[in-house]
């Protein structure tokens, strides 16, 4: 089953390269257009691809378990020859938050390991790490748990955001929380429409994974490229200043990974890209060159 997914240009260009953006979990490939249309129009030989990740945005059926980091990169993978088939140029990048920031790590080992690196990968407040304890995650798996007990129905969305609300969720969580729900056909109730048990798995799978080897052994992989392969892949973690996801460990072992860099973005939570947009922003632009 083929990723939902839209591509975003700058006006009248033919973009050379493109950009993967995948969203955290419980988002979607939209939450990062505005950020993609501004990337976009300052580079336009780059082009975009806003994602919706399995059992996310309108990518919700046809996607077999297990619903793990790995089977999520592949998916991702199955979409590059459809953007390359839609304009010129290959996809040369991928921007991940959060939960997608694994993604990108996992697709990234992907590729390398079929001698076709990216040349950057933009890990937005995530880590490699395995995080048994949810460090930095704690509320996103409350408000996963707290959706295994919904009521199967609603009236209306606004019903869904006061039951939300009603249980400790702040008002714009909850309501960006309800752009999930959806009326039922020929009906006047609406369902809250994801499914629960998959995103649990693959959230599971995101707190348990290790990934630092791909950022640690990449020379190692490398040494088995082809000699035409694309220059060396580039992995960027860029952290909230007022985010405890990237603690002080990953930050240094950041430091000594091979072809990564790491940048903090101070006034930033974890919503780097709402919180900080201009800072994010002229970072990528920077390593996009």
């Amino acid at each position: 089953m083929l990723l939902a997914h839209a591509l975003v240009t700058a006006p009248s260009a033919t973009p050379t390269r493109w950009i993967l953006f995948l969203h955290g979990i419980l988002g979607s490939g939209p939450n990062w257009r505005t950020f993609a249309k501004q990337v976009v129009a300052a580079r336009p030989d780059w082009g975009a691809v806003l994602v919706d990740l399995r059992l996310h945005g309108e990518s919700q059926t046809g996607f077999a378990p297990p619903h793990t980091l790995e089977a999520a990169a592949r998916d991702v993978a199955e979409l590059f020859p459809i953007v390359e088939a839609a304009g010129q140029g290959s996809v040369r990048a991928v921007l991940g938050h959060s939960f997608g920031g694994k993604v990108a790590i996992e697709l990234a080992r992907q590729q390398l390991e079929l001698g076709r690196p990216l040349e950057h990968v933009f890990v937005v407040d995530s880590t490699p790490s395995a995080r048994p304890d949810h460090r930095g995650s704690e509320s996103t798996q409350h408000i996963v748990d707290l959706l295994t007990e919904l009521p199967t129905e609603f009236a209306d969305r606004g019903t869904f955001t006061a039951w939300m609300e009603e249980r400790g969720v702040s008002r714009p969580t909850a309501m960006w929380l309800a752009m999930n729900v959806r009326p039922l056909p020929n009906t006047t109730r609406f369902v809250f429409r994801v499914d629960i048990a998959g995103i649990r798995a693959l959230l599971a799978d995101y707190f348990r994974q290790d990934l630092w080897p791909v950022l640690e052994r990449t020379r190692t992989l490398e040494t088995h490229m082809p000699e035409n392969a694309p220059a060396s892949m580039q992995t960027h973690l860029i952290a909230g200043g007022r985010s405890n996801l990237v603690d002080e460990a990953d930050r240094e072992r950041t430091r000594r990974s091979p072809n990564a860099t790491l940048d903090v973005i101070p006034e930033a939570d974890h919503w780097v890209h709402v919180d900080a947009p201009d800072a994010l922003r002229a970072l990528v632009l920077g390593y996009l060159v």
